[in-house]
């Protein structure tokens, strides 16, 4: 059987020490935000939806609000101090004129246009919103239920269906190659 990154899923290779690999995790984030940096590449903006505030006809209306900025690579949202987010929702900043009472999708991604302007990111910029934390410690990474597991030797990302995994520094390195691609 073998995973998304082509290695065999019954690799003899030896387990690694969850603190370990929480360590080893933390050197290859902090390596790649250094490239990035270097590299000059594009960041996105990192929104937090807030709800109206209020009562009756002086309520606010819903905003994202800008709570910092990180390099997409692919599914994975890496900020400046190593953190990492599973993307979400995804949207840019931009006037959309009235509403047409298209369809309930349509309007949905609308509203969450005039949301992130609202929110006071500038025209055109792109918001990532409604992203999730991924828990980077030993105990989440020797667990393995979240985004990231020990796999052997390595560190693995959760893929599209819960059997496919990817070596992660693989994953990220394919990531950096194709944001300057595109």
């Amino acid at each position: 059987m073998t995973d998304a990154s082509g290695d065999s899923a019954d690799s003899a290779q030896p387990a690694i020490d969850p603190a370990q690999a929480a360590a080893d995790l933390e050197r290859l984030l902090r390596a790649t935000v250094e490239r990035l940096d270097a590299s000059g590449a594009r960041d996105e903006a990192l929104g937090e939806v807030r709800l109206p505030r209020g009562f009756g006809p002086f309520k606010t209306s819903v905003q994202i609000a800008p709570v910092g900025r990180a390099w997409r690579l692919g599914i994975l949202l890496v900020t400046s101090d190593a953190r990492l987010f599973r993307v979400g929702r995804i949207t840019r900043a931009t006037e959309t004129g009235r509403p047409q009472s298209l369809s309930l999708s349509v309007e949905q991604r609308r509203a969450e246009r005039v949301a992130a302007t609202k929110g006071h990111f500038a025209e055109g910029e792109v918001v990532n919103f409604e992203y999730e934390a991924i828990a980077l410690d030993p105990e989440s990474l020797a667990r393995g239920d979240g985004s990231l597991s020990i796999d052997g030797s390595r560190v693995v990302l959760a893929w599209n269906s819960p059997g496919d995994r990817r070596d992660l520094a693989a994953y990220l390195d394919e990531m950096f190659v194709l944001l300057f691609d595109s």
